[in-house]
Parts: C-alpha cells; structure tokens; sequence
C-alpha cells in the first residue's frame, strides 16, 4: 500500500478532474479563452469609460503612479538602469527609491515603441491606460484558465467577472494605476494557476518564479510567499512523492531573486536594505533553497523529524538574515522617526488594519471574501481524494489572505484574485437556480444573494446616499476634508512660469509637481527620505521663525500647497498657530511672498525672501 501511495498523489487528480469539470485534455472542444477575451473587452471598456474624466484631467489614482511615470521619464532621458535614485526629491543628492525596474519595463518599452507614432504625451497617455489593461487581461487569463480546469467555460467567465466586482482589484487594475500592485496581483494569480500543474516539479518552479518577480517588485508580498510554501510543505508533509512541489518552489524562488536582483540592481549597491530585496534577503531564500533540496535528497523520515529538520533549516536561513542586517529582523517602519511616523505612516490606510479603514467601504469586501471562504469549504466538502485536498489548500490559501488583509488592508487584493474562483462558482449556481426554479420566493432568493454575492456594497451606498442628505442638511462636521477645487495637475503645471528651483510642499502633492514641472520638491510619500519629511512635517506644523529656519536650511525658493487637501490640514489641525494653519487661513509670514498664478484660490504659491 506504501508504494502505492506517491502514484495516488498524481493519478487522482485526473479522475478528481473529471468530477469537477471534466479533464482538460478530453476538452478540447471548448473555448474558454474566447469568453476570457470577451470579459476582458467588457471590463476594459467599463473601466475606462468610468475613468475617463480622470485621464483627461490627467488625475491619478495615487500619487505614487505620478511618481513612477517620474522615473520612466528619467530612465528613457538616459538616467542609469540600476541608478534608481530620485535627484529631483531632496536635492541635490536626491533619494534612492526602494522600487523595482521590472514594473518600468512595460511603460518604458510602450512610451519608446510608441512616441514616434503619437508623441512623448501621446505615448504616454496610451501607456497610462494600456499597461493596467493588459495587467488585467494577464489576472483574467490566470483565474479564467484555472476556473475552467476545475470546472467549465461557465465558471470560468463568472469568475472573470467577479474579479471586476471586486473592489481592491478594481482600484488595482484601472487605467493610470501603473504602480508595482498589479503587477503583484498578476503574481499570485501566476502562483495560483502553478499550484494546479500536473508536474509537481515545474508548477512549484513556476509558482516559485512568480514569487520571485512579485517578491523583487515589492517586499510587502513576502507573507504571501510564505503562504504558498505553507501550502507545499503540506503537500510534502501528506505525501512524500508530492516533495517536489516544494523544491522546485524554493529552488526557483532562490534562484529567480538572485537573477532578477543581478538584472535590475547589478554589483555596485550591494546594501543591506529592510524595504527591498538586498544580499541579506538573498542569503536567507539560497540557505533555505539548499536545506529544502537536500532534505528531499535525503532517506524518508518521520513526520516528528521532518518538522524538525525544516525547523533547523529556517533557523539557519534566519540566523543568516538576522547577522547579516539585523535591523531587519522588524519591519522596515518600526525605526521611522516619530513625526514621520505620527504625521505619515499613520495616515497611509491601505497599510493599516482593517478595523482602521472606511468600514463602509471595507466591510463589503469582507463580506465577498467570507463568502469565498464558505464556498471554498462546500467545495472541500463535497469532494474526495485529490480533489477534496486541494479544495482544503486553497481554502487555506484564502484563510491566510484574509488574515493579512485584517492586518494589513492592501493585502485584501491578494485574498481577492484567489477568491474569484470559488465566487464564480457560486455565482454560477445562483444563477442556474434563476433559470430553472419554477417558484417566485426562491427566484427573489436567488436575486437577493447575487446582490450581496456581486454587488455587496449596493446596500451600503443606499444608506450613504441617504447619509449623505442628513449630512447636507445639518453641515458637513469640521475638520473632515472630503475632495478638493484645487486641480492639482493644472495648477501645477502653472508652476512652469517660475524660475526652476527647490518647492517646499506637502508630501502628498510633490509628485504631480515633479511630473508637470522641472522644479524640485522636499520630500514625498517615500520613507528612504526620512529626515526630509521629516523637516516638511516639523516646519508646517512649526511656528514661523522656526519654519523659516528650517525651509532656509533646505534652500526651497518656494512653498506652495492646497489649502483643502487633507495633509495641510492635518497639520494645521496640529498647531493652529502654526505654518500650515497661517498659510491655509490666508495670512502668510513677511518672509513669504503671495506668487499670482492663474490657479484656483486653494492652490498657493509663496517665493521665499532672501
């Protein structure tokens, strides 16, 4: 029977198919990537038709994707491939981003290929609306491709469309949303798609490769990636034949890095960094790499033993991490200086715990990845051999997502590419019972829990809108900022008349005046810069001398902000007799001087007197 066992492993998962929606390979008849196609023209048209007004605008979604368009600029005007330093943020030795260029790659190579045929804005403008696009096309082809090998075409193109229906991913994939989190996504769902593989060893090498790109382009995906090696230790602690999974995961994951790091960060930064893959990190995935292969290697152990040896090997992996960047061993804004920290991080709420967030917006998203859970532990369920184990894997797999999405808010992105399968599985039942039940209270049944199934926020923004009448009628409470007349990207470009030089401003708006303009700008929403937001934050929340002496010690020739952004107003809120509080109530220190631009009222300019 033992010998038996590691064929079961790989043989059940044929006939365990065939329950589900038939094995692929006696399924050729099927098209399941004309209805992926055709949800991806569906979903591309809507989102750009909603985001529209904000591209002609030129608005972006965060300041960050105005930040990286910044540095695709500067790498196509010739700046170095691995000088990934921003010399326009705290001149003028600049600051070093902890980005990645493999999310430049695609804008780059757009705006190059493109820019004889449109122009330099033109090219631009495609790119901003193109890349997300085709990161959504790529998230929509992993989920639909997987969703139809476990099940059928109909699935698939449910749970296509739920990944439309599924807030954090929206705001991830729409147009002008080029930072790294798509990217990201495309990851996991890249991982996910690997872990059903019908080779153990290239679908964990596939599954580590994604990790690697997702791991290299931003470190904030490193639980996922220890998430899905969960998964393959599992694998390996069931059943010994399925090892590989894990070695080829931990192989190409070490291997991967190591490439991608050489490629894009070459030799001459070989820095211990806490917010970026560096040597350390490196160090850590090559010991554990080379204890999970050689444990493979090794005679067959008991399970207490095998715990053992892997505990052994993680705490070497560690033990090298911890001696080679020991400030690392806690997250990389445990140290941030406590006005950075109080004034900034504080108030970044995609990085903060669910419980922190707008629950009107949070909780249905929630709702939708409970829902998923649910689904996911029907499915286990009512399955058996292989295929009740890899329903109990993913619904682990969406356990461990919806954990860090309570930890951390942006991770619900992560938890819902993985949810959209089992919500289009379950969409697709609903949506039978519409179509073949007879009786009207289980067809308003059915309505009712597609509603909340796809669309759980439709209650809440009722409730808003009737909120929002209350609100109207009795005075918007003091204090709370909720949009702004102050047309960032217009005003800003204003700034052009003006002599180029340093501009003292809130960090959230730095970006834009980079992107619009050739002046410099303090610091922005970038922690490598700490000691610079730092003195932003301390001379707006200052009295008047002391801001003189700290904008003086900058060498800003102007200061400029948006009176009715939230940042400012923080921060007169802070000190009313402060910098920030004088220049929003409209008087300003003799050591300013008021700058006319053809701007709205809350955009302000003052050049600094000498």
């Amino acid at each position: 029977m033992a010998a038996a066992k590691p064929r079961s492993f790989q043989a059940c998962r044929v006939t365990q198919m065939d329950m589900a929606g038939g094995d692929r390979r006696d399924r050729q008849h099927e098209r399941p990537n004309r209805r992926i196609m055709l949800v991806w023209a569906a979903l591309s048209a809507i989102f750009i038709a909603i985001g529209l007004p904000r591209l002609l605008q030129g608005q972006f979604p965060d300041p960050d994707d105005a930040l990286r368009l910044v540095q695709v600029r500067d790498l196509i005007a010739g700046q170095g491939w691995f000088d990934i330093h921003q010399y326009r943020i705290d001149p003028p030795t600049g600051t070093q981003m902890h980005w990645s260029r493999l999310v430049d790659i695609p804008l780059a190579l757009l705006i190059f290929v493109l820019s004889p045929v449109l122009g330099q804005s033109g090219a631009e403008t495609a790119a901003l609306v193109m890349v997300p696009l085709l990161t959504l096309g790529a998230v929509l082809f992993l989920i639909g491709r997987l969703a139809w090998r476990l099940f059928d075409t109909q699935v698939a193109g449910f749970a296509c469309l739920c990944i439309g229906l599924l807030a954090p991913l929206v705001f991830q994939l729409q147009p002008m949303r080029v930072d790294h989190h798509g990217w990201q996504i495309v990851a996991v769902a890249a991982a996910l798609w690997a872990m059903a593989h019908r080779s153990a060893l290239q679908g964990g090498a596939i599954a580590g490769l994604a990790m690697a790109a997702g791991l290299t382009i931003s470190i904030e995906i490193l639980p996922m990636v220890a998430l899905f090696g969960a998964v393959l230790f599992i694998r390996w602690f069931r059943d010994r034949a399925a090892r590989w999974w894990l070695v080829g995961y931990m192989q190409a994951l070490a291997l991967g890095l190591s490439v991608i790091f050489f490629l894009t960060r070459g030799t001459a930064d070989l820095a211990q960094y806490c917010d970026a893959v560096s040597p350390a990190h490196l160090g850590f995935f090559i010991i554990t790499a080379i204890g999970t292969g050689a444990i493979a290697a090794a005679p067959a152990m008991p399970r207490p033993a095998l715990v053992a040896v892997f505990g052994l090997t993680g705490a070497a992996g560690l033990s090298f991490f911890g001696l080679a960047s020991p400030k690392c061993l806690i997250t990389p804004f445990a140290s941030l200086d406590p006005l950075v920290h109080d004034y900034w991080y504080v108030h970044i709420l995609e990085g903060r715990p669910f419980w922190e967030q707008d629950l009107s917006e949070a909780v249905p998203t929630l709702l939708q990845l409970l829902v998923a859970f649910s689904a996911t532990l029907i499915l286990w369920q009512k399955s058996h051999d292989w295929l009740r184990s890899w329903w109990g894997e993913y619904a682990f797999l969406i356990a461990g997502s919806i954990v860090m999405s309570l930890l951390v808010w942006r991770s619900a992105a992560f938890a819902c590419v993985i949810a959209a399968i089992p919500l289009g599985w379950l969409a697709t039942r609903l949506f039978r019972i519409l179509r073949i039940e007879d009786r009207l209270l289980a067809k308003v049944g059915a309505v009712a829990a597609t509603i909340l199934l796809l669309l759980p926020a439709t209650p809440v923004r009722v409730w808003d809108a009737v909120s929002a009448l209350d609100e109207d009628s009795a005075g918007t409470p003091a204090g709370i900022v909720r949009s702004s007349d102050c047309q960032l990207q217009q005003s800003a470009r204003q700034l052009k008349r003006l002599e180029n030089g340093t501009i003292f401003a809130p960090l959230d708006i730095g970006p834009v005046i980079l992107l619009d303009t050739d002046h410099a700008v303090i610091a922005t929403s970038h922690h490598r810069a700490e000691m610079a937001m730092r003195d932003v934050i301390l001379a707006f929340t200052s009295d008047p001398v002391t801001a003189q002496r700290i904008i003086g010690k900058r060498g800003a020739a102007y200061v400029a902000l948006c009176s009715d952004l939230a940042e400012p107003n923080l921060y007169a809120q802070a000190n009313p007799g402060g910098l920030a509080a004088q220049l929003i109530s409209g008087e300003n220190p003799e050591w300013l001087e008021p700058v006319e631009l053809d701007t709205p009222d809350s955009f302000r300019v003052w050049r600094v007197r000498n």
